[in-house]
């Protein structure tokens, strides 16, 4: 015995042979307004036309919100660790940068936040293979244009460094130590953790850039200048 369940018995009837085959047969209200047909109206005279789509509203602000973010990749609350990392990565998937700072921004509110430094810590480095080897760990030494450079954040998201993501390196005015950071996403770059930067200085290869011969790596078809040639 088969069973209809009652939402089927609810479907509109297909046209039998002989019956009109009129779209409005078969289609529901809402659908024949999709097709761009009127419905009959109850009142005479009066046309019914679909309403229009509601106008987006803007996020409400909400000032300066308690959170800041280390420059280790650490997220507190009111001065308070947070611990669970789904949390973390959830409020990292709402983070926006602009002139005025970093947000945490939903649908319905937008509110403030302090970054010490970068948002997001590149804590591990996976390589793919370019001409020089095989793919999985970086490899001392086997750099070149083929190569693809991917970095893991400290929320666990994938960054391919490329054109549409580079790598720059800063310098303190005082002591000149590098620090290198790559671009994850809408202005939020990620700082690469000291053991990361590491390996990619194992895999810099020396190229001229701008006249000067400069150690860099390449990933994703672009070159990415670590430091000069000559430290």
């Amino acid at each position: 015995m088969t069973v209809v369940p009652d939402m089927m018995r609810a479907l509109p009837r297909a046209p039998a042979d002989g019956e009109g085959s009129s779209a409005s047969q078969t289609l529901p209200a809402g659908a024949a307004l999709r097709e761009g047909r009127m419905r009959e109206s109850p009142i005479p005279g009066l046309a019914l036309a679909p309403a229009p789509p509601r106008p987006r509203r803007a996020p409400v602000l909400c000032g300066d919100l308690s959170i800041r973010i280390a420059r280790d990749g650490t997220w507190y609350y009111q001065g308070s660790p947070i611990r669970r990392k789904e949390l973390v990565c959830l409020f990292a998937t709402c983070l926006k940068r602009d002139r005025e700072g970093y947000w945490i921004e939903t649908p319905a509110e937008r509110g403030r936040i302090e970054v010490e430094d970068a948002p997001f810590v590149a804590v591990e480095l996976y390589w793919s293979k370019g001409p020089c080897g095989q793919g999985g760990a970086p490899a001392a030494g086997c750099g070149g244009a083929g190569q693809v450079l991917t970095f893991r954040t400290n929320v666990d998201e994938m960054v391919t460094a490329g054109p549409a993501n580079p790598i720059r390196v800063a310098r303190d005015v005082v002591t000149c130590q590098p620090t290198p950071y790559v671009m994850v996403r809408d202005g939020l770059e990620a700082r690469i953790s000291r053991a990361v930067y590491y390996e990619l200085v194992a895999l810099a290869v020396p190229h001229i850039v701008h006249g000067e011969r400069v150690l860099g790596v390449w990933s994703g078809g672009a070159f990415f200048p670590l430091g000069s040639a000559e430290e």
